[in-house]
């Protein structure tokens, strides 16, 4: 009987003894953000910014605030041979599922990115949740390099930053899934380092700065900040947008907040020019008025709304005219818009589609409905007898 013990006994620790192959946290590092660049020779200089692990807020005594994060870097002939590189030099395994964004320079953009983007379309271990953003007007790496005072690790910040949704905000799974769709081009959020005083070479702050066009995975153009919110719109993706507006008749201007807004896209297939109207409604609050205009009164809203409606037509026209004329790219998707609700014409059309859009007539109309006009309806610095009722 004590035999018949031992031996189960001895089975129960073969078969609970836990698992053998895992991996401890301590023998992982943790990729907070990667850059790709290309280099001279063609190769890909792929950077990553790793956390560092501390259990104590600050250094000793009389030292600075610890270190938060390092970088480490390679060049390769492609991504897996670079980042193979990368592990020879880490003493931990890298581990990418804590990665808040992926940054790509301006000039491998231009290039292309279909063989950067291909091991995130392959290896299942990679977050499709991950943002994904241009670097304008210079390597990459120099975002990873960049120390950011309200975060300790600077991809916190940025991560925070495309979540608020000032601009666009795109991530993996957005971006493969504009890039494999009919009649639509992706794009992506573009971010900008500003040098730190007069030294070029030193990176200061970053800030969101527009968004970036693509077509056939190569970047063909960049949108500014006042054009990306025009697009924003256009492409039914406007959270918590701004319009400023100069009011005829009245001197000085008005800011509305929109709090709703929606689109929807009218397609007029006859003649040999195809015809697109894009009615874009809102609803907002002024939050600014710098008019003498006291905009409790109906007529004066009324004054006001068509001043911001004829402002925000003029914002996303510009922003289409660019698509249009200058980058040959549909970002907003008319062509999508045409392949789900007529699907016999965008057969017709599909295969020379890009000819078809630059010649398209695009209508912009805004509606917006102002929902209030703040604490104070005239400006508080204007006497009674400035003020038109």
């Amino acid at each position: 009987m004590k035999r018949l013990l031992h031996i189960g006994l001895l089975l129960s620790v073969l078969f609970l003894s836990g698992c053998w192959d895992r991996t401890e946290i301590n023998d992982l590092a943790f990729i907070t953000g990667t850059a790709f660049d290309l280099t001279e020779s063609g190769e890909y200089h792929l950077t990553v910014q790793i956390a560092l692990p501390s259990s104590t807020p600050g250094g000793g005594a009389g030292e600075g605030p610890q270190q938060k994060f390092f970088v480490l870097a390679a060049n390769g002939k492609n991504v897996n041979e670079a980042f193979a590189m990368i592990q020879k030099k880490s003493s931990r395994k890298l581990f990418t599922a804590h990665r808040s964004v992926i940054f790509i320079g301006e000039s491998l953009g231009r290039h292309g990115i279909n063989n950067v983007l291909d091991v995130f379309a392959h290896d299942p271990r990679q977050r499709l949740r991950t943002y994904i953003m241009l670097v304008k007007g210079g390597e990459a790496s120099r975002v990873l390099d960049t120390k950011y005072p309200f975060d300790q690790v600077p991809m916190e910040a940025v991560k925070e930053m495309e979540g608020q949704q000032t601009e666009v905000a795109v991530n993996l799974r957005d971006f493969f899934i504009s890039a494999t769709s009919r009649g639509i081009d992706p794009i992506m959020g573009v971010i900008e380092v500003e040098s730190e005083g007069k030294d070029q070479n030193k990176p200061g702050m970053f800030k969101l700065s527009g968004s970036g066009v693509f077509k056939q995975l190569k970047l063909v153009g960049l949108l500014d900040g006042y054009e990306t919110d025009g697009l924003n719109w256009a492409t039914n993706h406007m959270k918590d947008g701004r319009i400023n507006a100069e009011i005829p008749g009245t001197k000085g201007n008005v800011g509305i907040l929109i709090t709703y807004a929606s689109r929807k896209i009218s397609i007029d297939t006859h003649g040999d020019r195809m015809q697109f109207k894009l009615l874009l409604q809102g609803k907002g609050t002024i939050i600014e008025n710098n008019t003498e205009l006291d905009v409790t009164r109906p007529k004066n809203v009324a004054l006001v709304q068509h001043g911001l409606e004829k402002a925000a037509e003029k914002q996303v026209s510009e922003a289409l005219n660019k698509l249009q004329k200058q980058f040959d790219a549909d970002a907003v998707g008319f062509g999508q818009a045409l392949y789900r609700n007529s699907p016999r014409e965008w057969k017709a059309v599909k295969n020379q589609w890009d000819r078809k859009f630059a010649e398209a007539k695009l209508n912009v109309q805004v509606k917006l409905t102002i929902g209030g006009a703040g604490m104070v309806g005239p400006p508080l610095q204007l006497d009674e007898k400035e003020i038109k009722e």
